[in-house]
């Protein structure tokens, strides 16, 4: 067996047990003294919260939680900001064996309605400032419990404090025993391509999430790690959240909305060496006019959710002091391939690629018509191969079979992601789109990332997105949407400018035919660029 080969299996026995803890694999077994998160404040100020107090903490609250009636396999929604209260809430959760909903703060009511009727939730947890959220019609059944404020006032309701202190003189609640594949999480998908849908998180999963930490961001222990994605979303929770627990690498969180100075703050006066980000984190640093660079260069810099425009890499090198590298996951099985920044995986990255399978992943891009490996350099489906993928946790959408099926190859052997990438003779993937994102003019394929690495390229512009219209002569044409830097003018010699910069950059036939110069992107909260928002307006244009 290979190095990488042999810990994927250690991984899989230390997560796999029949008895498996969730409280025990992510807290009780780690020494009490060190520090699980540090918990940032705007003004900077840190509080640590030490295993041992994490585990004190979480007890109460599964205690509190336990007093309202919750117990194994029941859904717990969270609607909660990265604060100290949440990480004993979560893991008091966690050792009830009940399972966590997650709820993105910048939710509006029917979002969250839909994900606590769409699990089945009986207990929404929420910050005082979240619980207006759930005074709509569709959520007033829930037992609510209110974290900080004033005592509320409404049947059914609840403050934390308060159950914490009348659960006070009850015995601790033992740690739920439940085996591997047993639910610690139901986490819905941002939908960008269609309805979201609950995705059942077993704690088996913890064997490939703390493999992604290993392998791919290269955290140790000496590390101050700071994952800036929210928990409301998969990669954060996976690995701000799950995966740092489960390891006892301490993850910072920062109690605050995201801000370009606060970000360089937070890097450079806490002395962050590792940093994961989205792409869209990475573009808002590279705009400020604080990037020049960083008295404390990183020692790893890594990003999800999106690919990575070339200019982010070019610019993070001398402002960050290492060049991002690009990764790829999805909620449905955490991430799956990357540039890896492990010593004993990491290579040279050429232009556009993100990555290759981490160990105990193997994938692989199938034919458009035929469920068969494309030859290299040919753009089709991305596929996982599960019979050659032992990390492979998923196993389908919660109370969807049908959407569950679409997701497999009719022998049930590979896993189709919904993107479209090519991959090359050394087994690299190189990122084209979501199968629907796909321009097809006058038979050509165009892929939008390709276009939208050549705009942002041009000093002028800060975002781009490409998306395609409807055009009587070549069935699709390509048309632009771009966001410009401060200081820059939309006008008819720079879109003559981007359109010529595409043409000679890229290819002739695949320049915008029109472009938009708008103020902001439309983008689901995870901030993934929503381009099918932009091609229904492109639709109702061409009918207008």
């Amino acid at each position: 067996m290979t190095q990488s080969t042999d810990e994927v299996a250690r991984s899989l026995a230390e997560y796999g047990q029949p008895d498996a803890c969730a409280a025990e694999l992510l807290c009780d077994r780690h020494p009490e003294a060190a520090v699980a998160f540090r918990v940032v404040d705007p003004d900077l100020s840190v509080t640590d919260l030490t295993f041992g107090e994490l585990r004190r903490r979480s007890e109460r609250a599964a205690a509190a939680l336990a007093g309202l009636g919750v117990g194994a396999g029941d859904a717990v929604g969270v609607l909660m900001g990265k604060s100290l209260d949440l990480p004993e809430i979560l893991l008091g959760i966690w050792r009830l064996g009940a399972v966590h909903v997650p709820l993105f703060t910048a939710f509006a009511a029917p979002a969250i309605a839909m994900r606590l009727n769409g699990s089945g939730a009986r207990v929404v947890v929420a910050d005082a400032n979240q619980v207006g959220k759930l005074s709509e019609e569709g959520t007033g059944q829930l037992q609510v419990v209110q974290v900080g404020g004033d005592r509320p006032e409404r049947a059914g309701w609840s403050r934390y404090a308060d159950l914490v202190a009348d659960a006070a003189d009850r015995p601790a609640v033992d740690a739920a025993r439940l085996g591997p594949d047993a639910p610690l999480v139901v986490l819905f998908t941002s939908g960008t391509t269609g309805a979201p849908k609950g995705v059942p998180v077993p704690i088996r999963s913890l064997a490939a999430l703390t493999r992604y930490l290993i392998d791919a961001l290269d955290v140790r222990e000496e590390d101050i790690f700071w994952n800036a994605a929210d928990p409301g979303w998969a990669y954060g929770l996976y690995y701000a959240v799950l995966a740092p627990l489960a390891l006892a690498r301490t993850s910072l969180l920062l109690h605050s909305g995201f801000s370009p100075e606060l970000t360089w703050r937070v890097l450079d006066e806490l002395g962050v060496t590792n940093f994961a980000g989205a792409p869209t984190i990475y573009r808002a640093l590279r705009a400020d006019a604080a990037s020049a660079g960083r008295s404390h260069p990183l020692r790893r810099a890594s990003s999800a959710g999106e690919p990575l425009t070339p200019e982010v890499v070019s610019w993070s090198t001398d402002a960050l002091g290492v060049a991002v590298r690009d990764q790829y996951g999805q909620t449905e099985h955490g991430m799956v391939a990357a540039n890896a920044w492990r010593d004993e995986l990491r290579e040279e990255v050429p232009v556009g690629s993100m990555g290759r399978a981490l160990p105990g992943w193997a994938l692989g891009v199938l034919l458009e018509e035929q469920d068969e490996p494309a030859p290299a350099g040919t753009v089709g489906r991305l596929a996982i191969d599960t019979t050659a993928s032992p990390l492979m946790w998923y196993s389908g959408y919660l109370n969807a079979p049908e959407k569950t099926a679409e997701r497999f190859t009719p022998d049930g052997r590979w896993y189709l992601t919904g993107d479209a990438a090519a991959q090359d003779e050394q087994g690299r993937i190189f990122f084209s789109s979501r199968d629907d994102d796909v321009i097809i003019m006058a038979g050509y394929r165009i892929s939008p990332f390709d276009v939208e690495s050549v705009l942002v390229t041009h000093d002028a512009v800060a975002e781009a997105a490409a998306v395609a219209a409807p055009d009587e002569l070549r069935g699709e044409v390509l048309e632009a949407h771009v966001v410009l830097r401060p200081g820059y003018e939309g006008t008819p010699e720079l879109v003559t400018e981007l359109q010529q910069r595409v043409k000679t950059q890229f290819a002739a036939h695949a320049y915008p035919r029109t472009i938009h110069f708008v103020d902001t992107l439309p983008k689901t909260p995870s901030g993934k660029i929503q381009r099918f928002i932009l091609r229904e307006q492109a639709r109702a244009r061409s009918t207008s």
